[in-house]
């Protein structure tokens, strides 16, 4: 273990081992940092917060403050992030409300570039990268795999499918199914991630077929509901599209169109 002379480090705080603490960081009450973390100089970590292994913090991270609610007051709410995640320069993640489940979740092997800000209650999952300046709301779920262009902005209680993806500076209103790619200030789908898909392993026909998906939610004319019900007939040979009808199905938002 290496601390800085110059970090601080609160009684109650637990640090795992082979972890490098930076000069001018803070970790606070209740925090508990895995096995070879690293925080680079003024790096804050206040807590209730359990951070796992192998984790990077560059400096000027804010990690586990308390929320920008106004409803907040003060609640021990949690934040949780798992293994091998990089937070490049000044990320902001906070922690939870009790008006959700009091928990802001973070998986493993994510990349958050500078700038980025994790709301309270968000539940991000593995794999993810985010580029600069991606701002998302609170309580926003957000699956695996997905990239978000630079300066993307998320609206509160948006979900996010697995592989998909945002060019830079979309906004987004409404939740993006799994695969879809949308670009621009009125999220236009613009097509699936088939490039993603390829370099995750997916095969040509699944890849084909996901696009047959995509044609029958966005450009045959059919209702949301009538999407699900062809995309559930397809699902029975292709398993891969089954996400995507239960993410329409279950979306409380309504999706992008």
């Amino acid at each position: 273990m290496t601390i800085h002379a110059t970090a601080i480090i609160e009684p109650t705080a637990v640090i795992g081992n082979n972890v490098s603490i930076g000069p001018y960081s803070y970790v606070g009450h209740d925090v508990v940092i895995g096995d070879d973390c690293i925080l680079e100089s003024h790096v804050v970590i206040k807590g209730p917060s359990t951070i796992g292994k192998g984790n990077h913090f560059f400096q000027f991270c804010s990690i586990g403050e308390a929320c920008q609610d106004k409803k907040y007051a003060g609640e021990p709410t949690r934040l949780e992030i798992g293994d091998n995640n990089i937070f490049r320069e000044s990320v902001t993640v906070h922690r939870g409300t009790v008006q959700d489940e009091e928990l802001t979740k973070i998986g493993n092997n994510n990349l958050l570039m500078v700038n980025v800000h994790i709301a309270h209650d968000c539940m991000i999952g593995d794999d993810n990268i985010f580029a600069n300046n991606v701002t998302i709301a609170g309580h926003v779920h957000i699956g695996n795999t997905v990239i978000l262009g630079g300066m993307t902005a998320i609206h509160q209680f948006c979900k996010i499918g697995s592989h998909s993806f945002t060019g830079g500076g979309a906004i987004v209103l409404r939740d993006i199914p799994p695969y879809i790619m949308v670009s621009g200030t009125k999220h236009i789908p613009q097509g699936i991630n088939s490039e993603g898909l390829k370099r995750r392993g997916f095969d040509k026909e699944t890849i084909m077929q996901i696009k047959r998906a995509y044609k029958a939610i966005y450009r045959d004319g059919n209702t949301a509901d009538q999407a699900v019900e062809i995309l559930k007939e397809m699902a029975k040979t292709t398993p891969e599209i089954s996400i995507l009808a239960d993410f329409i199905e279950h979306s409380a938002r309504g999706i992008v169109r």
